[in-house]
Parts: structure tokens; C-alpha cells; sequence
């Protein structure tokens, strides 16, 4: 059984920051891309930034430049620092991770359960 525990949301105003984290836990082989998507309320859910297990990283556009994406494979922990925060940035932030549960399976993705952030103007 694996789980991806999410935290870090809150209530924020706009320029602020925040710090999500997310840990995958149980009978964990390896993690491959890990993430974070959002949706907000009326919206379809969208990525806002990968990172593979070697670091390199993909960001949207409405986010670059104001969050940052980075990993501890060691702890199986990826996080999200968001700065300059926007009251769009509202929504609830969901983690992604493809992990592989044994060395020959194929990776199968996981979903956390979801944080809010909401962002006052």
C-alpha cells in the first residue's frame, strides 16, 4: 500500500509564500517523476511543476519564475516553495508521483489527497 501525504497549505496573502511537502510512504522499489497539479474551483485540474529523479524539472508558465520544485529521494519527500503568491494561485494542490512498486512492474502513478491554498488579495 503506498501513500503520498500532502501538507504545508494554508491561507495566505498575496505576495506571501508558502512550502508544500509531500511523502510517499510504503513498499516503495523507486519513484520516477514526482509532482504537483491543482485545481481550482469550476477549473480542470493542471500541472504546475515535474521533477524526475534527476532533478531536472518542468514548470507551467503562470508559474515560472515564482515557485520552485525540488526532491529528497532519500526521504521520498518532493516540494513545492511558492513565493510571490497570486489570489489565481487559489486552489487545492494535489501531489503525483509514478512509483515502481518492484524492479521488473512498471511504474503506476499516485495521487495524494489534496491541500488547499487559497491566497487573499
Amino acid at each position: 500500500q503506498v501513500q503520498l501525504v500532502e501538507s504545508g497549505g494554508g491561507l495566505v496573502q498575496a505576495g506571501g509564500s508558502l512550502r508544500l511537502a509531500c511523502v510517499a510512504s510504503g513498499s516503495i522499489f523507486s519513484i520516477n517523476d514526482m509532482g504537483w497539479y491543482r485545481q481550482a474551483p469550476g477549473k480542470e485540474r493542471e500541472l504546475v511543476a515535474r521533477i524526475d529523479s534527476g532533478g531536472s524539472t518542468h514548470y507551467a508558465d503562470s508559474v515560472k519564475g515564482r515557485f520552485t520544485i525540488s526532491r529528497d529521494n532519500a526521504k521520498n519527500t518532493v516540494y513545492l516553495q511558492m513565493n510571490s503568491l497570486k489570489p489565481e494561485d487559489t486552489a487545492v494542490y494535489y501531489c503525483n508521483a509514478d512509483i515502481r512498486l518492484y524492479p521488473l512492474r512498471r511504474p503506476d502513478d499516485y495521487w495524494g489527497q489534496g491541500t488547499q491554498v487559497t491566497v487573499s488579495s
